[in-house]
């Protein structure tokens, strides 16, 4: 596997290295007329934002075991050094450079010489090293607290909201001034320097606070948990189960990857909206049934698989599937409904766009979620939390290739026929329809889906035992 990885990896790079060396052709084929330097000006910052947004997706947080080192003469800070400096040996933070030198060599040395080169090179190397280090520090305070995670994702759609909403501010504007400054001006880019060790000295010194043992292995109880939510308490033991599994999903790699990307997915419609050539209801269907059942569709694939470590324990406990069952039901139904609501902001292209999202949460719900619970059943691959998202295959058998098929298609095969013969109207309203017919016919899909789990349930223990 690290070897795939590596070529993988490789080959990445070199498509990088690739594009850099031709960046200029494509700017100058892309934006005709424009001065292909401050084109490249304008994008840096853009950059950066996703490369913060993809570390703290898919980088992996440096690990080390504490207890064999805090007896010894080695101290707090030498620990907190190795981990912050072995950190740095990831593919991030390779690739601004790889993306910049070709271009910079072919540009914008011929223009202003090799003193603007080095300070170019040297504002890069500040924000990459801002980017890594603040990405390692932000994912240790969402391991502890996941309102971190809340809070940066609300912070980035506040960005986006002032740059593409209110017309507020321009990122790509502030990127061109700070980066033509950058290369005028040598004495601009050691200060940058101050962003990327303000971000160092902040992991540095978190690593060094939390270096005790109390702090890193001793599990701290109190009436209240940072991940407790008092609205699941009135469901009783069904509420209980969902608080668990939230937790689950919080506190692991895995799980916590998927709700990641399920609020990247949230700009989806982004794709699609902004393009008059989707002007139909067909592209909204699509786009407004990821975007409100995109948790269902990409956790509820692997359902049951996420707690295969504990499977064994849930079968021998008091819990009833009945109640295993509803409490899944709770999880799609609250997730579901928050990104939901997370998609009001698109009523800005039409009052049609959140009509249609309406009617795809109440499919989503009625329908997608005792799809995804009937397949889980036929689920009997296991998962490691621990492991990161990215790349991993672990889990993944048949029943989730299976499963996308229904999930995607069935909707359309009621929308598109009416839609053909111009009634796409008609066809919204009865996917509405039978979405709620599905939800107030829960109860008698639940009695299915127990009595089918009950038949299999041994069968699933015995394939998640498997390594």
């Amino acid at each position: 596997m690290r070897i795939v990885m590596g070529i993988l990896v490789a080959y990445l790079l070199l498509n990088v290295l690739v594009v850099a060396f031709f960046m200029d052709k494509i700017l100058m084929k892309t934006f005709p007329g424009q001065d292909p330097l401050q084109t490249f000006n304008s994008f840096i910052l853009y950059y950066f934002l996703m490369d913060l947004i993809m570390r703290f997706q898919l980088q992996e947080l440096p690990t080390l075991s504490i207890r064999p080192y805090l007896h010894l003469p080695i101290s707090k800070n030498q620990i907190a050094n190795y981990l912050s400096l072995t950190s740095l040996a990831t593919a991030f933070n390779l690739t601004p450079f790889l993306l910049t030198i070709p271009f910079l060599v072919k540009v914008l040395i011929p223009q202003y010489g090799v003193g603007a080169f080095w300070s170019y090179i040297l504002a890069i190397f500040a924000l990459t090293m801002h980017n890594h280090f603040f990405s390692l520090w932000l994912k240790r305070k969402v391991n502890l607290n996941a309102y971190w995670m809340l809070g940066f994702f609300a912070l980035l759609l506040l960005v986006w909201a002032l740059e593409f909403y209110f017309k507020v501010i321009s990122i790509s504007n502030v990127s061109k001034e700070l980066f033509s400054a950058v290369i005028k001006n040598f004495l601009l880019s050691p200060m940058l320097l101050g962003i990327g060790l303000a971000a160092f000295l902040t992991n540095h010194n978190y690593l060094k606070s939390n270096l005790y043992l109390e702090e890193l292995e001793t599990s701290k109880t109190s009436a209240k948990s940072s991940t407790e939510i008092p609205y699941l308490n009135r469901f009783g033991l069904v509420g209980d189960l969902a608080a668990n599994e939230l937790k689950l999903i919080l506190r692991n790699k895995r799980p916590r990857s998927v709700l990641v990307m399920c609020l990247m997915f949230m700009l989806y419609g982004l794709i699609f909206y902004n393009n008059p050539k989707y002007d139909g209801y067909g592209h909204i269907v699509f786009c407004g049934m990821f975007m409100t059942g995109i948790f269902i569709i990409n956790y509820g694939q692997f359902m049951f698989s996420w707690q295969s470590a504990h499977f064994d324990g849930i079968l021998t406990s008091r819990i009833q599937a009945e109640d295993f069952f509803k409490s899944k039901f709770l999880i799609f139904d609250v997730l579901s409904t928050f990104c939901f609501l997370l998609t009001i902001p698109y009523v800005y292209f039409g009052w049609k766009v959140i009509i249609v999202h309406l009617i795809m949460y109440v499919w989503n719900l009625g329908v997608n979620t005792i799809l995804v619970l009937y397949f889980a059943n036929q689920n009997y691959k296991r998962i490691d939390l621990s492991k990161g998202g990215s790349f991993n295959w672990e889990g993944v058998g048949a029943s989730q290739w299976i499963l996308s098929i229904p999930l995607l298609i069935t909707p359309f095969l009621i929308y598109l026929p009416l839609s053909y013969f111009d009634y796409p109207k008609i066809g919204l309203a009865a996917i509405a329809i039978i979405g709620m017919i599905f939800i107030f016919s829960r109860e008698f899909w639940l009695n299915k889906l127990v009595a089918i789990f009950n038949t299999k349930r041994y069968t699933i223990a015995e394939g998640f035992r498997k390594e």
